[in-house]
């Protein structure tokens, strides 16, 4: 194994699983760290963890041990990914994690940007953008578990971090990566270890990935990988894949508006069932009955808790944060067990802690990844009889349960 990825949810672990495959590189997805060594074959593993909203330790503790587990595997570089959104609280640990696993790498240059163009998330002046608009005024600000009211990633990083924070702007991106690189340096004799680094189109992704070739560590979105595989002598190629057919069945907990209209649209054409929190965590509403539901349903069901922001918080105010989420999370892991023990072979799940939930309670060991179905999200095949699709809430197009079903079953 050459490169060691560590995510910090699943979603965002098969995002960049999908970015190195098409780069060329022989990835496995692996849920959770690994009992024993990787199959000599992967040139890349990825080690999905779920540890996004967990508190600092417990997050730190999670990260050490994937990292223990990748340098055991002979990886040379280590990739810890977070949301293209920088999904975390003032409190939140993806300062801490990377501040375990630089001292743990020795590492004096860390190179943060978790941009993604293709997907409308841009790094300018150190600030993060959404499509046109400041990370602070779109729809991530009423995230239920990570509220982002801050677009500027120096300031709201510098509240995890002991270390000082620099920034690479723009201009220097765009004179490539030997800039780049000098720019790190300079960075570095200033006092700063954690670095922005703007990028606002893939050729600054790409650019930054080759300045990172003999970095430790980097970390960012998905998009920064772009520049990896090449590092690594790698080409792209499209990854091999086999069709399923079957029963498919949609389950979407995200909240964030791109899911919420894709809830809209699928609602237009096929069966849908709501899931309302309040009737969950009262016991009006089971895993049985919805995995019964949608078994019995036609077409491609739907069972979704996605609500508006104000729902949410109402349901927030009555319940508490950590039991509402908690009573959700459990349902979806035990509705998909039901699903699949009922005989469905294609799986869709939207959004991080839904999918997360969905695949802990699979008991998935690791996940092979397929053709691209949107940006962000490939076909993940989990056994002979079992393929996923594990969306990121703001990522997919507006017929993306439709699409996911067709390339899983090999329509598309």
């Amino acid at each position: 194994m050459k490169l060691g990825c560590i995510g910090d949810d699943f979603t965002g672990s098969s995002d960049l699983a999908n970015t190195l495959a098409k780069g060329g590189m022989r990835v496995t997805q692996y849920t959770g760290v690994p009992s024993g060594p990787a199959s000599v074959d992967v040139e890349a593993g990825v080690v999905a963890l779920k540890s996004r909203s967990v508190p600092v330790a417990q997050a730190v503790e999670q990260s050490l041990v994937a990292l223990d587990w990748l340098l055991a595997q002979g990886c040379t570089q280590i990739f810890f990914k977070y949301c293209s959104t920088f999904d975390s609280t003032p409190e939140g640990n993806i300062g801490p994690v990377m501040d375990a696993l630089a001292a743990r790498l020795n590492a004096t240059r860390v190179i943060a940007c978790p941009a993604f163009p293709t997907t409308g998330r841009s790094v300018y002046q150190g600030h993060l953008f959404v499509q046109d608009q400041l990370l602070s005024d779109s729809g991530m600000r009423h995230h239920p578990l990570t509220p982002m009211t801050d677009p500027d990633l120096r300031r709201w990083l510098g509240l995890q971090t002991q270390h000082a924070v620099g920034h690479v702007t723009a201009p220097t991106v765009f004179a490539g990566a030997d800039a780049i690189s000098a720019e790190l340096d300079a960075q570095h004799a200033l006092g700063n270890t954690h670095i922005i680094v703007d990028a606002i189109r893939n050729e600054d992704l790409i650019a930054i990935g080759k300045a990172a070739a003999d970095l430790p560590l980097i970390t960012g979105g998905s998009g920064v990988a772009l520049g990896l595989p090449a590092n690594f002598d790698c080409s792209p190629s499209r990854p091999d894949w086999t069709s399923q057919d079957g029963k498919c069945v949609a389950l979407s907990g995200s909240c964030s508006v791109a899911t919420r209209e894709q809830v809209t649209r699928h609602k237009e054409k096929h069966p849908s069932l709501e899931i309302i929190a309040a009737n969950v965590i009262e016991g009006r509403q089971t895993a049985q009955d919805i995995a019964s539901w949608a078994l019995q349903a036609d077409g491609i069901p739907l069972a979704y808790s996605s609500a508006d922001p104000e729902v949410i918080k109402s349901v927030q105010n009555e319940y508490g944060l950590e039991q509402s989420s908690q009573a959700i999370e459990t349902l979806f892991s035990d509705v998909a067990a039901l699903l699949v023990a009922g005989g469905v072979t294609r799986l869709l799940t939207a959004g991080g802690e839904t999918s997360g939930a969905v695949v802990e309670g699979l008991k998935l060991a690791q996940l092979e990844i397929g053709p691209e179905i949107d940006p962000g999200v490939p076909a993940l095949r989990a056994s002979k009889d079992l393929t996923l699709a594990l969306k990121s809430g703001n990522f997919g197009a507006l017929d993306f349960f439709e699409k996911a079903a067709g390339v899983l079953g090999g329509s598309v």
